[in-house]
């Protein structure tokens, strides 16, 4: 449900020449997707160089940046020089990324980023990863640091990926800590199986069996849902076993997940197809379209006409 009091988190993105593009749209494209998901602002983000001037990723992509990274503040600072990471290892760049840390209530190094936040003394104390190819380079140049072989690492407020793949499990994991894993499953939902010709092409997935199993009967049974004794039966448990598994996973009921199933398909098809209200109740297993919107405006704060209406002027 909507939030008035949540607030955005700023991300100031410090590229280097040589910086990969995967690993950029890694990190940035489930930020935006949880936006887009939530219909908040719930994160932010800037492009910045050292000096403001423009920088050319490893594939030749210029990005004009939004400014120095010098002249910014904000919640997260994000180091990301990817490969000639070595001749970036100067004073200079030190003195710089040690000037934007304390501006920043976190530092994260993507990918081979951890070795400038090393060099600056920034990870002393702390775990951390880098790219796997520099790890036992890492380690004997950084003592001080607990270089470990894992693909991303959240250690207080260093954050550490190993590379492209790995920022999306880190920006997965971040949505998870700042607003729940029901968004960050919906979020990797959307930027991994949507096929743009139907609205559950996969099936949405969590890290539990059990969950899973019941995931998959829920979104089998949309138009006519079951009730949550009917679906322990399908999956062969007991009702109270699956309400504590998603408890432990999703942090909410059964109930609440299938609701929140049907409403998010209810609002795919408000934005992407002409249905009427009354069409889409049904399909999303609504005796009516009164019970629907009323739902509908419960969990996303405006009914689904508003929403229709705001999602054309927007295009």
């Amino acid at each position: 449900m909507p939030n008035s009091k949540i607030l955005t988190r700023h991300y100031n993105i410090l590229l280097f020449n040589g910086f990969s593009n995967h690993c950029l749209a890694n990190m940035v494209e489930p930020l935006r997707a949880a936006n887009n998901l939530s219909r908040q602002v719930l994160y932010s983000w800037r492009f910045c160089s050292m000096d403001g001037d423009p920088v050319q990723s490893s594939s030749d992509l210029v990005v004009t940046p939004n400014g120095s990274i010098s002249d910014q503040q904000g919640d997260v600072l994000v180091v990301m020089p990817s490969y000639g990471y070595r001749k970036l290892d100067t004073r200079s760049t030190t003195r710089i990324v040690l000037a934007a840390a304390r501006k920043h209530r976190q530092v994260a190094g993507l990918d081979t980023g951890s070795w400038l936040l090393a060099r600056a003394g920034l990870l002393d104390e702390h775990r951390a990863t880098i790219h796997w190819d520099e790890l036992s380079r890492f380690e004997e140049s950084f003592p001080a640091v607990d270089a470990v072989q894992e693909r991303f690492v959240i250690d207080g407020n260093r954050l550490t990926c190993s590379g492209a793949m790995a920022a999306f499990d880190l920006a997965s994991a971040l949505i998870r800590r700042d607003h729940g894993p029901l968004l960050s499953m919906e979020v990797g939902h959307l930027l991994m199986s949507r096929n743009g010709q139907d609205h559950y092409p996969l099936p949405l997935k969590s890290e539990d069996t059990l969950v899973n199993r019941a995931l998959a009967v829920m979104q089998a049974n949309i138009e006519t849902p079951l009730s949550i004794r009917e679906l322990a039966r399908k999956i062969g448990c007991s009702q109270k076993r699956i309400e504590m598994r998603v408890q432990a996973e999703l942090k909410t009921t059964p109930q609440a997940l299938y609701r929140r199933l049907r409403l998010n398909l209810a609002r795919n098809l408000a934005e992407e197809t002409e249905q009427s209200i009354a069409e889409i109740a049904g399909r999303c297993g609504y005796e009516n379209a009164s019970a629907m919107t009323r739902a509908f405006k419960a969990e996303f704060g405006q009914t689904p006409t508003a929403f229709r209406h705001r999602s054309l002027s927007d295009g």
